[in-house]
Parts: C-alpha cells; structure tokens; sequence
C-alpha cells in the first residue's frame, strides 16, 4: 500500500513537471509573438514604413501568397488589381465603353476605393476586402467580365496615374506588400524589398483553370491558355508601365515550390531587411 502511494505520487510529480514545461513553452511561444508585433509596431512609428513590392503575370501567385506574407508580418496586403477592377466595374455599371479614357476618368476621381486585410466575420476566401464607394464589392469585382475590363483600364495611362496616386498615398505611413504589375518600377520604386514573382506558362494556366473551374466558370483548359497568353502580351507590350522585371527585383520561380516554401523565402528575407532598417 505504502508503495503503491509512493508510485502515485510521483507520477502526479512528474505530470506536474511536465505540466510546468508546457506552461513556460507556450508562454515562451506568446512572448516571441508580442515581441514580434512590437517590432512591427516600432518599424511603423518611424514614419518610415517598409515596403514589399510584387510584380508578376496572371496566376504566378502573388494574391495569395501576398496574403499569407502579410498575415505573417502582420502589415497590410494592397491588391492594386483590384483597384483597376473597381474602375473597370464602375464603367460598366454606368454603361461606359471601357476604352474611353475621357470618360472614365471623373468617375475615377471622384470614386472612393479602399483596400484593407479582411475582418474576422469576412474570411469567406477573399485575399483582401475592396470597397467602391462604400461598397464592399470584393467578389462583385472578380468576374470573367470584369477581369478582360481591367485589363482594358490598365492600358489607359492617365486613368494609371490617378491610381498609381492613391497607391503611393496608401504605402505612406503604413506598412505593405503591394502586388500588381507595376510596383517595383513605378508605384513603389524605392521599395525595401522589390520581388518579380512568375512561372511557366503551363503551370500558370492549370492554376488560373482550377481557380475558375472552383468558381463555377464552365471554360477549358485550352480557352484558359490561349487568353493568358493574350494577357501576358497585353502586359508586357502596353505603352504606359509594362510588365517587366527590374534588374535589383529578386526573381522567384514558383512553377516547381510550393505555396509554403516561396512564403517562408519572403518572410525570411522580409525580417532580415526589416532588422537592418534604419
């Protein structure tokens, strides 16, 4: 009997050892969380916020791996698409042909679009939360429809100008990756870390089919490819601000990594350049 209450309590001992183990691991664990933040926190109080810039084709996966970035480094995600999304949205609405510059343009200026990381109550799978005027038209900007609009709006120089503006103005006094095709060279050319995000074409395709096939767009493959390719040239041979990759951008193939791995290589070089920042 004595021996059998001897046993017990070491095994409670013991649990409680453990007990206090696990106790001090998750309040190391909470502890580099905070630090972490603070140091965000401290970057942002510089009044010299840092900057990730993502340039890239359709589908090389900057929206999502843009998002986990900035989840990680907990600074905002900026989808400069969707701003050329919103305007290509508001020109149909309003019955405007998309190819006329001087028309859009008031309606530009006068359009209020904000960018910000989703809320809690909208994790619905959106990358980030757009609003036009108020409106939250996040997934009303993601058809097929509005998706050729935006390229035609991308082409329109002055129409590049205006949001190009209210790029810069965002990335101010905040911190931000910003994605689209033009940030490393034009909105955010001073950039602390500037990335030219790509890959083959045939991996591009597969993804940007798989992605309209889980919206419910009945299209093929071979539809899919031929567009993308139209697209590509549409970005790299435009006259205002190509697509193209700058010579200081760090170019990232994502046709053989996974999502994990090219978010853990920005990271990483994310909190080196963010420790040596003045």
């Amino acid at each position: 009997m004595v021996w059998e209450v001897y046993s017990l309590l070491i095994k409670m001992s013991g649990c409680q050892i453990r007990t206090r183990k696990l106790e001090k691991n998750l309040q190391r664990k909470e502890k580099n969380k905070q630090d972490k933040l603070c140091f965000i926190e401290q970057i942002m109080d510089k009044h010299n916020p840092f900057q990730i810039a993502i340039d890239g084709p359709v589908a090389a996966g900057k929206g999502t791996i843009s998002r986990l970035v900035a989840d990680k480094l907990n600074i905002l995600y900026v989808d400069t698409g969707a701003m050329y999304r919103a305007v290509a949205l508001l020109g149909i609405r309003n019955k405007i042909d998309l190819k006329d510059e001087e028309k859009l343009i008031p309606l530009v200026k006068k359009a209020k679009i904000i960018i910000k990381n989703p809320t809690k109550d909208k994790k619905d799978g959106r990358l980030a939360t757009t609003l036009l005027n108020g409106e939250d038209v996040s997934w009303a900007i993601r058809t097929e429809e509005v998706s050729q609009g935006a390229s035609k709006i991308a082409a329109h120089p002055k129409i590049r100008q205006i949001l190009v503006k209210k790029q810069q103005e965002i990335a101010q006094n905040t911190n931000v990756i910003m994605e689209g095709r033009d940030i490393t060279h034009k909105v955010l050319p001073n950039a602390d870390l500037k990335i030219f995000l790509t890959a083959n074409g045939i991996v591009r395709a597969k993804r940007r089919h798989f992605e309209l096939l889980t919206r419910g767009v009945d299209v093929s493959y071979e539809e899919v490819l031929e567009e993308l390719k139209k697209r590509d040239e549409r970005d790299s041979c435009r006259s205002a601000d190509p697509l193209k990759k700058i010579p200081d951008a760090w170019l990232i193939d994502t046709s053989d990594l996974s999502i994990k791995e090219v978010v853990n290589l920005i990271v990483s070089k994310a909190r080196v350049l963010m420790e040596e920042k003045p």
